[in-house]
């Protein structure tokens, strides 16, 4: 009797809950009304909105609205010379809007990104890519260009082309994080094709699973498994089923790639944004205290054990904002006077290409 009354005070009590939930919870749109707005109607919008979630929708709907209004604009106005407008936007006056197509813009950032990794560069990014657009258009038509593609490149969030490029264009990811994720795609289709014998383009899952956990020794098997999903496989399935696994890292034309290469990408930002929540936990400081460079750097082989020195330097540098042939030595007591603010610091690292280098010694590698 006492069960069943204690039973019936949380069911109650569930149901209370479940009502007031529901009454402050903010209704799920209706997702359908924006097939009427959409440029290509209900067809285009369903393939749109393929497998996406209400927070990508929202992302697909602004662009939607952004590329119109885009369209519509015949000239931008310059933005002026001050210190705080990119280079290759410091113009006054009107530049006028080339209106390419998406297509079009994917292909030039192709183009560009081909031009600026063939050879080594020693200009920066965003010089680079406004002596590539006069290369390409010529001076005159050269700043007209920069304004178009950075304003398309500023709207399409979900194209990882374009908001990758505009990332490293602003400063805000350094070039190296996309040319080391080309590589490391690069490197897995490799280690795919040799696992692949006999050269047919097909591997079982579970030789698919051995080339995943070789290439990513580092990776959890949740994350694993995340991968062979996105590739294809399903609990279901058996090890010895087929998987083309070319056509995990086909493009299509607008420069987006399959869900497997885009699961790729998603897990190296969150194991980044894990990296430097252990790198911040193990400092034991809050976000707006300052840092010494000797224990920044003592938090980083604590966590990651594996670094090597040159690894280490680089990450200091670029937190500290100190070129590496100025960083003190480690028993150098002038590490004790460079501070910096731990969210600066953190910012800096986000930046660039971080990654664990090996596993804490509490934890085994898989």
């Amino acid at each position: 009797m006492q069960l069943h009354m204690s039973t019936l005070k949380e069911r109650d009590q569930f149901f209370s809950e479940l009502q007031e939930i529901q009454r402050t919870s903010t209704p799920r749109p209706d997702w359908t009304k924006c097939e009427d707005v959409v440029a290509g109607g209900p067809e285009r919008w369903q393939m749109l909105a393929e497998g996406k979630n209400s927070d990508q929708l929202v992302d697909v709907l602004l662009e939607e609205i952004g590329s119109g209004l885009l369209r519509e604009k015949e000239f931008f106005p310059g933005l002026g010379y001050g210190e705080a407008i990119p280079a290759f936007l410091r113009f006054d006056g009107l530049v006028e809007n080339k209106k390419p197509s998406k297509k079009d813009v994917v292909d030039l950032l192709k183009d560009a990104w081909k031009e600026r990794l063939a050879e080594e560069q020693k200009e920066t990014f965003p010089d680079f890519f406004f002596n590539f657009l006069e290369r390409r258009f010529g001076p005159s038509d050269a700043m007209a260009w920069a304004y178009t593609i950075f304003e398309n490149i500023k709207i399409f969030h979900s194209n990882e082309l374009m908001s990758q490029f505009y990332a490293v264009l602003m400063g805000k990811r350094s070039e190296n994080v996309y040319v080391t994720q080309k590589e490391t795609v690069a490197q897995l289709l490799k280690e795919m094709t040799n696992a692949d014998s006999q050269n047919e383009g097909l591997l079982t899952m579970e030789q698919f699973n051995t080339v995943l956990k070789s290439t990513f020794p580092l990776k959890t098997e949740e994350q694993i498994q995340e991968l062979m999903e996105a590739g294809g496989w399903h609990p279901s399935s058996s090890n010895a089923d087929l998987l083309n696994y070319r056509s995990l890292f086909m493009e299509d034309e607008e420069g987006q790639s399959e869900p497997f290469v885009q699961k790729l990408w998603e897990q190296y930002m969150d194991e980044k944004d894990e990296y430097l929540l252990q790198l911040k936990q193990e400092l034991g400081i809050e976000l707006h205290e300052e840092v010494t460079l000797p224990k920044l750097r003592g938090a980083l082989m604590t966590i990651d054990p594996s670094l090597d020195k040159q690894t280490v330097n680089t990450y200091m540098s670029q937190a500290f904002q100190l070129p590496e042939s100025e960083l003190p030595e480690d028993s150098d007591e002038k590490e004790e006077g460079v501070v910096e603010i731990l969210q600066t610091a953190l910012e800096r690292l986000q930046v660039i290409d971080i990654r664990r280098a090996g596993p804490r010694e509490s934890e085994p590698a898989n």
